[in-house]
């Protein structure tokens, strides 16, 4: 993060042509209110000093015995980087003593309360504003409505998307999809009139960080593009986690404002029955793990296996289980066997919480040989205006890096008590170093393991039967997706995100939900429904009350 942030200030300086501290001033009006005070942690420094040498000086980054020296850019020629520091180079702010990562900025009195909600949304994966505790929200992010369908009365917790409506809701809408109330003509509930019989059925993820649509926006590190209107996302995109999963490849209902367009499961699924309005869940976390995935669930899953309607549910976990934080990747990746029994575990959990009914489609895993093949060699945001950082330089970097738990890291690592446990081994920044590497042997290796859980999913979808709902297969349409976006006269590279070079793009995203549709279409039509013949009469309607 201060290798980041410092070389965006260098680079201001040097395309304004202007001093390091007047380039930082300009960097903190760019952001907004009370995260100004992440710029003030930061000292004035010389341009002669690159940002490895900075934040290597102000102990934010640290080299431990043993360990290689972690650089993005090229290495100064003195043995020891504290030679090149002068007093006069640097002022410190008092702030700087107490920063010690991500912890430590939550300890300031502006960030405190917002770093308290965003603990609680990422432990629990539930809204943190849900006055009735239904799991739905009326609060856009900290896992609100651009996770899953917004709430329509947040104060009764007998109302949320994706119920059966309670007496065809003449009185009131209990479903939000919207429509409630008596036809005047004829005294018939317009729920019972236009979604009676119509299969109404939501949507539900359960993702990792592809599926929660990570995504970190380049303008926010390019310095040629760089305004006040680069960074006003910040809050929205901070308190979502850095994820845009009202964008996504499942549950995207927004126009997106990260470039390329939305499409997806839900909307067209929506567009075939407009009674599945908001009917919607994005499960998914940034660092997915397998482990204790039913308890996850318990806590997570809003479906009530009486009162609810079906639901799809996407299970697409298309890297983690190939891509870990550990020198020996290859050693911790998930097996075979592992999958079987941690899949097999969850489905048995749907099983007991989904009406009867539903649908659950099981995602392969992503060749990730595509990233290298198509990035390795490109200049990153980074160095994109002096052509010196390529992506091949991003990944060996995060490759090198290494973090420790938060509480590992508080400790002295000599005083652990060994008797207690064994000290935990680093873990990697890599988010995959299996294949963000320059080492085919073991990009290869990758995606022979990916290939192989992915054999695991499509035997589980043959074999396994459950009571409420069947299950399907689909290989991650990565081909698929460059063949057509190629047709459209775009390059492969930007279906990748630009910033971290690694998650699928919002062009990847949109393209990959008309591919799954089509298939959906031609081998698994009763996964979609029918087409409800009243959406006409339903938008008429709506659009007659002012499209309330």
């Amino acid at each position: 993060g201060c290798v980041l942030v410092v070389s965006v200030i260098e680079q201001l300086a040097q395309w304004h042509n202007s001093t390091v501290k007047a380039a930082m001033e300009r960097l903190c009006n760019y952001i907004p209110g009370k995260y100004q005070v992440v710029c003030h942690m930061l000292c004035c420094i010389s341009r002669e000093m690159n940002a490895d040498v900075v934040c290597h000086s102000l102990k934010l980054c640290k080299e431990d015995p043993g360990q290689p020296l972690c650089h993005l850019y090229p290495p100064p020629k003195v043995h020891h980087l504290c030679e090149l520091m002068h007093p006069s180079s640097f002022i410190f702010l008092p702030l700087q003593k107490s920063f010690m990562g991500f912890s430590s900025i939550c300890t300031f009195p502006l960030l405190a309360n917002l770093c308290e909600k965003m603990k609680y949304v990422i432990r629990n994966k539930l809204p943190f504003e849900d006055f009735d505790g239904d799991k739905f929200s009326t609060f856009p992010t900290l896992r609100g409505y651009h996770w899953r369908g917004r709430d329509c009365n947040d104060k009764n917790n007998t109302v949320y998307p994706g119920r059966r409506p309670d007496n065809w809701d003449a009185k009131s809408d209990s479903n939000c999809n919207g429509i409630w109330g008596v036809d005047p003509k004829d005294g018939i509930p317009y729920e019972e009139k236009f979604c009676k019989g119509a299969g109404s059925q939501g949507v539900v993820l359960l993702g990792d960080s592809a599926g929660a649509h990570f995504h970190i926006p380049p303008e926010w590190m390019t310095v040629t593009q760089m305004s006040e209107k680069s960074f006003a996302n910040l809050p929205m995109a901070f308190s979502d986690e850095l994820d845009w999963p009202q964008f996504s490849e499942i549950t995207g209902f927004l126009n997106s404002t990260i470039g390329g367009w939305t499409d997806s499961l839900y909307l067209r699924l929506r567009k075939r029955n407009r009674c599945n309005h908001r009917d919607l869940q994005n499960i998914s976390q940034n660092v997915f793990s397998h482990a204790n995935i039913s308890a996850r669930l318990s806590f997570s899953l809003a479906r009530n296996q009486l009162l609810d309607n079906p639901a799809i549910v996407t299970y697409a976990t298309i890297g983690n289980d190939v891509c870990n934080g550990h020198r020996d990747t290859l050693a911790h990746m998930t097996t075979p066997k592992e999958m079987l029994s941690n899949v097999v575990q969850a489905l048995r959990y749907l099983d007991s919480r989904l009406p009867n009914g539903s649908h659950v489609i099981l995602t392969g895993l992503v060749d990730g040989r595509f990233l290298w093949d198509n990035l390795h060699d490109r200049y990153h945001p980074l160095g994109q205006l002096n052509r010196d950082v390529t992506y091949s330089q991003i990944y060996s970097f995060l490759d090198c890096l290494q973090v420790r738990s938060v509480a590992v890291a508080s400790q002295s690592l000599s005083s652990w008590p060994a008797a207690k446990a064994p000290l935990p081994v680093p873990a990697q920044v890599s988010p995959c170093s299996g294949w963000l590497t320059p080492n085919e042997t073991l990009r290869n290796l990758t995606s022979e393991r990916a290939l192989q859980l992915s054999n695991v999913l499509k035997e589980i979808a043959r074999s396994e039967k459950f009571a409420n709902f069947d299950v399907f297969y689909m290989d991650f349409p990565l081909r698929q997706t460059a063949e057509e976006w190629s047709k459209m006269g775009g390059e492969p590279w930007q279906l990748i995100e630009p910033v971290d070079g690694f998650h699928p793009s919002q062009i990847a995203a949109a393209l990959g939900t008309s591919i799954t549709w089509q298939k959906a279409l031609h081998e698994w039509p009763q996964v979609l429904g029918k087409e409800n013949p009243f959406n006409d009469q339903i938008e008429a309607i709506f659009k007659d009350q002012g499209g309330h």
